[in-house]
C-alpha cells in the first residue's frame, strides 16, 4: 500500500500538528506492506529528502520559512505551489493509492488537485485552525477560504477530527460532512512523573506557542491577582511566538516579570525536563483541537486548568484530573489556582489521575484507528482500476 503524505510542517518545523505526524510515522513504520512519501516544507532554502525509516521517505521543499514555529500565507502558498508539481510527477512514476492530507489548508489544496487531474483520492485531517471560525486573528480570511475549505472537504473520501468539539463546528460549518474521530495520543514512557511539592511556591508550566489563541497574557494577569493575595506562584512559558514581547511587557506593566520565565523554544528530547519540574498545567487557550502539550502533561503526572475548549471533555474529568475555565476568565482561573496551592494533596492525587488517564491514550493505540481506513481507501483504488484496466482490454 502506497500513500502519499501532505504536511506543511514536520520537526522542527510546526507546532502539534507535525508533532502527531512524526509520532503516527515512528508507529507506521512498524506495519508490514506500508510505503509512505511525506512531502514538507524544509527547513532551509534547499531542498531535502530524508529516509525515515525503511519504507518512508521525507520530501522537503523550501518555502524560505521566517519562523522556525509558525506558517506565515506566502510560506503556506509557496508550499502548496512547490509540493504540487512534485508530487503530481512521483505519483506518475510510483503512482499512489490515496493521499493522506494533514490539514485543508494546504495540503487540502494539494491533495483536491492531485484528485482532479489524477483521480487519487484523499483523506483529509483537519488541524484547528483551517476550521472556519476556530482562531480569531483569520476572523478576515475565514469568509473568502470557507468555500474553498468546504470543496476540501466534500471532495475527500474521510473526513477526520480529533474530538467531539472539533467535529462540531465543521458540521457547523458544513452539515453534509460527518467526520470520522480519531484523537491525539501521547508516549507515556517519554515522561517522568512529576515530583509535586508539598510547599513552597506553586509552579505554573504552559506549553504553547505564544500568540493570542493561547491566552497567555490571561495566565500573566492572573499571576498579577495572585501575588496580590499573598499566594506564592511562578509561570514557565515553554514556546515562541508573535506574541512574544507583547506578554514580556505585560508581565512588566504588571510587575510580575521576576516571576516569569519565557524558556523559548525547547527541544522535543529535553521537553519532560520541564513537565517534571512542575506542579500544574495551564492552558487558557481560546480554541483547540486536542492539545498535544496537554496530553503531555497528563503524561507527567500534572493536574491540569484549562479552558474549555475542543479536546477537554475527551482528556479532562472536572476536579478529578483538572479544573476548567472560560477563555479570559481570568477570575475563576485564579480561583483554581488558589485552591490548589493551598491543598497540594489534592493536586498529588489530580495528577496521579492525569497519568492513569494518559496510559490509555498510546500512539499505537491511534495508529491503529488509522488502518482500517487505510485499507478502504487503497481497496476502492485497486477496484477502480481494476475497472480501468477492464475498459483498456475492452478498447482494445
Amino acid at each position: 500500500m502506497r500513500i502519499l503524505m501532505l504536511n506543511n510542517e514536520f520537526p522542527p518545523l510546526g507546532g502539534g500538528t507535525g508533532t502527531v505526524n512524526k509520532a503516527l510515522l515512528q508507529r507506521f513504520a512498524r506495519v508490514a506492506g506500508l510505503e509512505i512519501d511525506l512531502f514538507t516544507a524544509a527547513l532551509g532554502s534547499r531542498p531535502e529528502r530524508e529516509q525515515f525509516s525503511e519504507r518512508i521517505q521525507i520530501y522537503k521543499v523550501p518555502v524560505n520559512n521566517r519562523d522556525l514555529h509558525h506558517s506565515s500565507n506566502r510560506e503556506l502558498l509557496t508550499y502548496a505551489a512547490a509540493v504540487s508539481p512534485v508530487a503530481l510527477a512521483r505519483h506518475r512514476a510510483m503512482p499512489y493509492d490515496f493521499c493522506f492530507a494533514w490539514s485543508a489548508v494546504p495540503a487540502g489544496g494539494v491533495a483536491l488537485a492531485l484528485r482532479r487531474l489524477t483521480g487519487l483520492p484523499y483523506l483529509v485531517r483537519v488541524c484547528g485552525p483551517d476550521i472556519p471560525g476556530f482562531e480569531e486573528r483569520y476572523g478576515w480570511l475565514y469568509p473568502l477560504l470557507t468555500p474553498f475549505i468546504r470543496a476540501v472537504w466534500r471532495n475527500a473520501r474521510l473526513v477526520v477530527a480529533k474530538c467531539d468539539g472539533e467535529a462540531a463546528m465543521i458540521r457547523a460549518v458544513d452539515p453534509t460532512i460527518t467526520p470520522m474521530l480519531v484523537p491525539n495520543g501521547v508516549d507515556v514512557a517519554a515522561f517522568h512523573i512529576a515530583s509535586l511539592r508539598p510547599h513552597g511556591p506553586l509552579r505554573i508550566i504552559c506549553v504553547a506557542r505564544l500568540i493570542e489563541r493561547k491566552g497567555q497574557r490571561h495566565l500573566i494577569a492572573a499571576l498579577r491577582r495572585l501575588r496580590d493575595a499573598g499566594v506564592a506562584a511562578t509561570v514557565e512559558f515553554v514556546g515562541t511566538g508573535d506574541a512574544e514581547q507583547t506578554y514580556r511587557a505585560e508581565a512588566e506593566r504588571l510587575h510580575v516579570a521576576d516571576l516569569v520565565t519565557f524558556a523559548g523554544y525547547v527541544p522535543r528530547e529535553r521537553i519532560a525536563e520541564h513537565y517534571a519540574n512542575a506542579d500544574v498545567f495551564v492552558l487558557p487557550s481560546y480554541n483547540e483541537g486536542m492539545s498535544v502539550a496537554t496530553l503531555e502533561a497528563m503524561a507527567a503526572g500534572l493536574p491540569l486548568v484549562v479552558t474549555r475548549t475542543g479536546g477537554t471533555t475527551e482528556l479532562v474529568q472536572e476536579g478529578v484530573n483538572g479544573l476548567t475555565f472560560a477563555w479570559s476568565d481570568v477570575e475563576t482561573l485564579t480561583q483554581h489556582l488558589t485552591y490548589l496551592a493551598a491543598n497540594r494533596d489534592y493536586l498529588r492525587q489530580m495528577g496521579a489521575a492525569s497519568r492513569q488517564r494518559a496510559e490509555r491514550m498510546s500512539w499505537e493505540a491511534v495508529a491503529q484507528q488509522y488502518l482500517p481506513m487505510f485499507e478502504q481507501l487503497a481497496s476502492k483504488t485497486a477496484r477502480q482500476r481494476a475497472v480501468s484496466a477492464a475498459n483498456v482490454l475492452q478498447c482494445s
